[in-house]
């Protein structure tokens, strides 16, 4: 290639990608009123208010998901589909669906996605989809709320393992990292949720054997700012 053929080229692209960005981007997001949904088996059924952040209308798409440790289909929502003017918002109602009473809480996954109308001025336009993915809670009937469910999570170390032991009925979400304290040293959980009855045993790294506690960042069920909290570590003792 002779360095004329090189520079047209490179005009070429140059003028491609200035012409790319010239393009107006517009991020469509449908927004949720809040961080996470709790329903209550005792009402029945719940709402959330999502509001779509853009000037032009657009389909939002509502749909729930299973985690991997729980596949039981326990809720519906309604509408899966619906229009939502720019700034406009719409209300998405979850609806219990559980055939037995609820034991302890349990976990699904709610997405909300936003999907632009069609241009209808001609113009070129890059239309850029933002996914909500927010934590849907189903509250057992009789449970009491918990604000701090994390203060139940046991942690100790057996052997060379940390063992963290959810023994209570709660679901508890917080940040993959862990930190052993004095030191800071971090250790990362397998995700970043416990759910009631999980125990999980993780490798403890070397020169640790002085920690005393393990600093963990809380995600709250209410929606509201926590500090992290420094929970005690103790030794198990091996039973005979």
């Amino acid at each position: 290639m002779t360095p004329k053929t090189q520079r047209s080229l490179g005009r070429i692209l140059a003028m491609a990608l200035f012409a790319q960005l010239a393009m107006p981007a517009m991020a469509d997001g449908m927004k949720p009123e809040t961080s996470v949904i709790v329903l209550n088996e005792a009402d029945g059924e719940t709402s959330i208010n999502i509001q779509n952040t853009d000037a032009g209308p657009a389909l939002l798409y509502s749909s729930i998901h299973n985690i991997p440790e729980d596949d039981e289909p326990l809720a519906m929502l309604t509408p899966p589909v619906v229009r939502v003017e720019g700034g406009q918002t719409q209300l998405v109602r979850f609806i219990n669906q559980s055939k037995e009473p609820l034991k302890t809480q349990r976990l699904k996954r709610v997405f909300f996605e936003g999907i632009p109308q069609k241009d209808e001025s001609g113009g070129a336009r890059i239309n850029i989809t933002v996914r909500q993915d927010i934590p849907l809670i189903l509250h057992p009937k009789g449970l009491p709320k918990n604000r701090e469910p994390w203060k139940l999570l046991t942690w100790s170390v057996e052997s060379s393992d940390l063992v963290v032991r959810n023994d209570s009925a709660y679901v508890v979400r917080l940040a993959q990292m862990v930190k052993l304290q004095p030191a800071g040293t971090e250790v990362s959980l397998p995700r970043t949720y416990v759910l009631p009855g999980e125990t999980f045993k993780l490798p403890l790294p070397a020169n640790t054997a002085k920690a005393h506690s393990v600093r963990l960042f809380p995600a709250t069920v209410y929606g509201y700012a926590v500090d992290s909290y420094d929970a005690p570590l103790t030794s198990a003792t091996n039973s005979s």
